[in-house]
Parts: structure tokens; sequence; C-alpha cells
């Protein structure tokens, strides 16, 4: 199975800018689900997980966040906020001329689904959010900037498959097949005979200045009362097991017991959503009513 390549325009400070995003199964499907990626990655991370659903019928939309993968570079790295992306993500589920969605959300993705899913009249249905929470570690966002904010170049393909079998040891227990799809996806030529990573180096000035104190959103968890599942790896460095204990006891969402939880062993920031067990919980998750 493969996805129909689409885009659409955004408006934003320096004008509009193309929002580039992958649709999986038939646009005439019942359930339509929206796969959100993390902060350096884009959206080929969900192609396996996108396969799936949409093999059980639903419709799947992957974006490029603003400065991924094959969605344009923002005029500025002032303009990458989350005002940005909610913004980008609310023109793209207008676009989709669909009442209501799921949102599966990886890290930033599950951040900006937050945002999404606590506006009055929000179209989110159902909310999973893999990895991310109302508590985020500030040493965690630490590591993260310092990656951020480094120029990194490789002489080919496979240098960047062995660095993100390093880097990001802790997606899982992946198989070669599957480091070699994320490595295939997570670089592009510079140019100069050698690779670079398919993002805007520009979105890691937000990190650029120390981060001291661990980020807290409970005034937007408050808000969100949708069913929410929370996935956690069990070695996560950002998401702390007991900020998901708090999460399934506060919020008009968990009062109401819309609120469930569920670990992945052998990974920690983030699961990869790659393997047949991950992707199970998760389409189990959406195809309950």
């Amino acid at each position: 199975m493969q996805p129909q390549l689409k885009h659409v325009s955004v408006i934003g400070r320096g004008g509009f800018h193309k929002l580039a995003y992958a649709e999986w199964g038939s646009p005439a499907a019942e359930q339509t689900v929206v796969c959100v990626h993390g902060v350096s990655r884009n959206g080929r991370d969900f192609d396996a997980l996108a396969a799936a659903l949409a093999a059980k019928g639903m419709r799947v939309i992957v974006p490029d966040l603003p400065g991924r993968g094959r969605s344009d570079w923002l005029a500025s790295p002032t303009h990458y906020t989350d005002r940005a992306y909610v913004r980008a993500m609310s023109t793209l589920i207008a676009r989709l001329d669909v009442d209501k969605v799921d949102w599966v959300g990886t890290s930033l993705g599950g951040h900006i689904g937050m945002l999404v899913a606590a506006q009055a009249g929000t179209p989110i249905r159902r909310l999973v959010l893999n990895d991310f929470g109302v508590r985020v570690s500030a040493a965690a966002l630490r590591r993260i900037g310092s990656y951020l904010t480094r120029s990194w170049r490789f002489a080919s393909i496979d240098e960047v498959e062995a660095h993100l079998r390093d880097v990001h040891a802790p997606f899982g227990k992946l198989d070669d097949a599957q480091w070699r799809h994320l490595a295939q996806h997570s670089a592009v030529p510079d140019g100069t005979g050698r690779f670079r990573f398919h993002f805007d180096p520009g979105i890691g000035m937000r990190f650029s200045i120390p981060i001291l104190l661990d980020v807290i959103l409970w005034q937007v968890w408050d808000k969100i009362d949708c069913p929410v599942l929370v996935l956690r790896g069990e070695d996560s460095d950002l998401l702390a097991r007991g900020t998901v204990e708090a999460m399934l006891k506060r919020g008009p969402a968990a009062m109401n017991g819309r609120v469930t939880a569920f670990e992945f062993s052998d990974c920690g920031h983030a699961p990869a959503l790659m393997d047949e067990t991950q992707i199970s919980v998760i389409s189990n998750y959406l195809l309950t009513e």
C-alpha cells in the first residue's frame, strides 16, 4: 500500500507556506486518523502504523510539520511556534472535510494534539499521546536541544543509519529494515556530496535558551475531555511514570474515566510505533467505540 502525497497552503507570519502530507486509505472511510511526528522527525516515521491502520479501513493523514520533510521551511526561525503548528494542523483538518479526527502524536506531535484537543469545539475525537504528557523533563529538553543546535553532516546513508542507531536507540529494538527506513527518510543531499538532516536547522533556535525548569502543561490538560491514551517507553527520560499516574487522576477526561495508559518495555523516548505490538495497542484503541 502506498499513500497519496499532497499539500495544503497555510497562512502564517511571512505569508503562505506549503504543508505536505501523505494520505493513506480511502477518503470515504468513516474514520480519519491524523499522525503527527516529533520535533526533528518527519511523517515517514509513521509509514508502518499508517499502512496498518489503513488496512483496517481507516483514512490516515500524516503531515510533515512546517520545516520538516517535504513541507516548506518558515521564513524565520522565530516562526516555529506552538501557534504556527496549531494553525497548520487546523488548516489541514479543515482540508479533510470531516467533523472529527483521531490524533496520534509522538512527543511534539503529542504536545500539538493536546493544544488542539483543549480548544472549545475541538475536532479531536480521541487523542493518543506517544511519550508526552503534562510535565516535560527539562533535562530531556536540554538533551534534545543540544542535538538540534548542532550542524550534522554525513558521508553516506550508511553513516546516517549508524548515527540514528546510536542517538535514537531509545526508539526500541528495531530490525535492520526499520533502521534503514528511518535513515533513508531522515537525510537528504546537502549539495556538497554529503547528507544533512531533512529539517530546517532553524527549528533548534527555541532550544538555544537554557531550559532550567520542567515544562508544566496542567492548564492545557485541564481543558481536555475527550478520551486519551497515554503511551510511555519504560525508560523514557521525557515522560515520568509519576506524570502518567497523575494524568490518570486529574482533569475532566480522567474524572470521566476516559484516560488510559500503556507502557512499552525495551524502549525510552519515544516508542517508534513500528512493531506489531505497539501498532496493535493503537489500532485496538482507535477501533474501540
